[in-house]
């Protein structure tokens, strides 16, 4: 396979994390204020199973998509709107937190045990971002901040990060093994 057909497959499956994203954030938990989604989940396994520059790519794309109106954010929402209100920092934290997961495993390999390690930080990066921003946008004190966006998110976020390092590191494999996936791809610029 050539160069070129290695970038436009690259390129095919960051779109399809990036749709896939948008399917499993319509997955959602009802709360108060912000609901538990699988988001950070498809976040997680993008990272996981692309790396840091096509999990990247995939979470802007999803964003881009969202904020020019298709409804694939949370409970079928959609709109510049959602990205700069009270949960926008959420949104915007699955930036850093794909690219910190993605790098994280280039660097240090693609175990288990380091996906769930990077997957663990980028849960804390995403609720950091999430908390912070709900907290300035809404004028909320610190303590009712983390009540409302951080910590009823911990123990599910944990799970969700167990969840997506342990299907994502399956689906790496079983992608690179069928030739679906060329890791050296994944981890250069093209």
């Amino acid at each position: 396979m050539n160069k070129e057909q290695i970038k436009l497959r690259s390129m095919i499956i960051t779109a399809l994390f990036a749709a896939i994203i948008g399917v499993m954030a319509q997955l959602t938990i009802p709360l108060p204020l912000i609901p538990i989604t699988g988001q950070t989940l498809a976040i997680g396994l993008a990272a996981t199973i692309l790396g840091s520059r096509y999990g990247t790519i995939s979470v802007l794309l999803y964003l881009a998509i969202g904020s020019a109106g298709v409804p694939v954010f949370a409970e079928f929402s959609a709109g510049i709107s959602k990205l700069v209100g009270p949960t926008g920092g959420f949104l915007v934290g699955f930036i850093p937190a794909a690219f910190v997961i993605g790098f994280y495993m280039e660097k240090l390999g693609f175990t288990m045990i380091n996906a769930i390690i990077a997957n663990i930080i980028g849960m804390f990066i995403t609720l950091s971002f999430g908390t912070i921003w709900l907290q300035i946008s809404l004028d909320l004190t610190w303590t009712a901040a983390m009540a409302s966006g951080f910590t009823p998110f911990l123990i599910v976020g944990v799970i969700k990060a167990l969840l997506a390092s342990w299907i994502g590191i399956i689906v790496r494999n079983r992608l690179i093994s069928a030739n679906l996936l060329f890791s050296s791809n994944l981890n250069q610029s093209a």
